[in-house]
């Protein structure tokens, strides 16, 4: 994924762009650039982060109010300042930007060679743009035809900005499979990738579904199809904060929203429980419930930090709802051949709800006559409008790279559909679900809890900074938490990690156990503590380092494992939307003492909308 970000209008449209191409370095920060329109079109652009194309235009005449930037997230091409966006054809007549990628590239690239055009990046982007400009001087058609025709010969996915060295107030954007938005202010429009770079400027938005193309004349605004269809702009209001994307007084995003959480899981669950009636509600699920509570079996689909909370999710429904559950990684579910009946439930879990992977595995099951429904974090994205219905998780933006805030969200989700359903079903007593519902209700203050335990877990990290391998070990409910927190040590400190049932570890792991080897145990009280009691005893007989996450006021673990970090009790069905937390502080400040950047780890992206 990349960020996009475009003006038009009466104002400068460089510090605009500058200013939003910061808000979306988390899509991607290989490389940055930006293209002026001023006397034509010039272009600046650079390997490194949008402060390196700061400094790379200090000194330039940056004037000029239509103009396009774009951060890179590298996929055709290694990140350097040639791959970087824009792109010019080779005439000199078009100017894009692009987020996706072009499947048959190859074959356009080979075409348009044949027709004179060489090419001086490795990008597939640059392709399209020279393909624009053949359509447009060969047919001797508009600026927006010539796109359009472009883009009826494309496969792929992409969103784009697009402007012309012969006309200073034209922008045009489109979009298929990447996400763009059109902001709307007073006589000026904007574009981006979301709505996070513009909220400051306008709360007014249209967000362009596939196959969308918007026609921006200053001060007018044209919405068609590829195929000149044109459309009515759905203009929506947007409620977001200037303040929920900015630091806030924290060194990093990832801290921040760490500590968010306490209030994130709340505005997930406002509303929605009630313990004096004994009842949850979840209003976009109403009109699919009879047949979500007859499902027969339920599918959690996900990838990446998403996948581990629908393995939450897994062991939730079946335990309460007792309807089974399986658990897909969308992009295995997607390529292979899936056995989906009519009568299966389809639940995408995404925090975008613009992840490649996902949507193409919604299309595929909706194909098959399976309900498909989204748990997705961001209001008006892809996934809330390919789906037939679902659950908004309210848990804000979320800047960091590595999920924090938005996995215990779709946990506290997960937990409330299994609730539900169970009440449905008569699987769930009443009195069991007033337990509930009062112990997912308690789990802010216990979170708050957990997070005065920083300044511990910081000293613990320290002593491991240095560490080349962490296992993580769970049992139940703690075994999805053992493979989140391996991924997030993973994703920020670079150091190899992983996660087991512990129960597995003398299927293979236990080789691997020496005295310099970390093993991180979840092993707060639980149905199977006794077990990880025997676990801990088996890493420790073979002189390895246990850090143990441990409910409050345990001693027997304390007693054996080097290292303890508390949790409070809370029902069992619960207790992994605690026990992440530690994992994630203890990540977070390992990368922090290993001079990695938390936000920002090196080779991902926020979402994976490309294959």
């Amino acid at each position: 994924m990349c960020g996009i970000v475009a003006y038009i209008g009466n104002k400068q449209a460089f510090p605009i762009i500058i200013s939003g191409l910061k808000r979306l370095e988390y899509r991607g920060y290989d490389s940055a650039g930006i293209a002026l329109f001023n006397e034509g079109v010039k272009v600046y652009k650079c390997k490194g982060k949008v402060s390196d194309l700061e400094v790379h235009t200090t000194g330039e005449d940056v004037s000029g109010t239509l103009g396009i930037g774009h951060t890179r997230w590298a996929t055709h091409g290694e990140p350097n300042d040639v791959n970087a966006h824009p792109h010019t054809s080779q005439r000199g007549y078009v100017t894009l930007i692009h987020n996706g990628i072009i499947e048959n590239y190859g074959e356009l690239r080979r075409k348009l060679e044949r027709r004179g055009y060489e090419f001086k990046s490795e990008t597939d982007t640059e392709v399209l743009v020279n393909l624009i400009e053949y359509i447009y001087l060969k047919g001797d058609v508009s600026c927006e035809i010539a796109v359009r025709l472009a883009l009826s010969k494309v496969i792929g996915a992409f969103g784009l900005a697009i402007i012309f060295n012969e006309d200073p107030d034209l922008l045009i954007g489109a979009r298929r499979g990447s996400p763009l938005v059109i902001g709307v202010g007073n006589k000026e429009y904007f574009l981006a990738s979301d709505a996070t770079p513009i909220i400051e400027h306008t709360n007014s938005v249209i967000f362009m579904n596939d196959d969308d193309v918007a026609v921006i004349r200053r001060g007018e605004l044209t919405l068609k199809t590829i195929d000149n269809n044109l459309l009515e702009p759905e203009i929506q209001t947007i409620d977001l904060d200037i303040e929920e994307i900015e630091k806030g007084g924290f060194d990093h995003f990832m801290l921040k929203e760490i500590f968010e959480q306490p209030r994130s899981i709340k505005d997930t669950f406002r509303g929605r429980l009630s313990a004096d009636l004994n009842d949850i509600h979840l209003g976009g699920l109403y009109s699919v419930l009879p047949r979500l509570v007859e499902a027969k079996r339920i599918i959690l689909i996900g990838c990446g930090t998403s996948w581990h909370a629908a393995l939450l999710g897994e062991y939730l429904i079946e335990e309460l709802a007792r309807i089974p559950v399986e658990v897909e990684y969308a992009s295995e579910f997607r390529y292979r051949n899936p056995v989906i009946y009519p009568d299966d439930v389809v639940i995408a879990i995404s925090q975008s709800g613009e992840t490649a992977d996902t949507l193409a595995a919604i299309k595929l099951a909706k194909s098959r006559g399976a309900m498909v429904l989204g748990i997705c974090n961001v209001v008006g994205s892809s996934i809330p409008r390919e789906t037939h219905a679902g659950v908004y998780t309210h848990a804000g933006p979320e800047i960091g790279v590595a999920s924090t805030k938005a996995f215990t969200a779709q946990v506290t989700v997960l937990t409330m559909i299994a609730i539900l359903l169970g009440k449905h079903r008569k699987t769930v007593t009443n009195e069991l679900a007033t337990t509930l519902i009062n112990e997912l209700g308690s789990i802010p203050a216990k979170i708050e809890r957990i997070l005065e335990s920083n300044s511990k877990i910081e000293a613990i990290a320290r002593l491991f900074k240095d560490s080349t391998n962490f296992l993580y070990l769970g049992r139940g409910y703690f075994f999805p938490v053992a493979l989140e927190g391996a991924l997030k040590l993973k994703e920020i400190s670079y150091i190899h990690a992983e996660g087991y049932p512990a129960a597995e570890m003398k299927h293979g792991p236990i080789a691997l156990i020496d005295d310099k080897m970390p093993v991180v145990v979840i092993a707060a009280k639980d149905s199977s503590y006794d077990k990880v009691v025997s676990n801990i005893q088996e890493v420790k007989a073979r002189k390895g380092i246990v850090i143990a996450i441990v409910s409050e006021g345990d001693t027997t673990i304390k007693g054996m494992a080097d290292y303890t970090i508390e949790i409070p009790e809370v029902h069992e069905t619960m207790e992994g939307l605690l026990a992440v937390v530690p994992l994630q502080l203890l990540s977070y400040h390992i990368a922090l003492m290993r001079g990695c950047n938390v936000d920002q780890p090196r080779n991902l992206a926020k979402s994976v909308t490309v294959e």
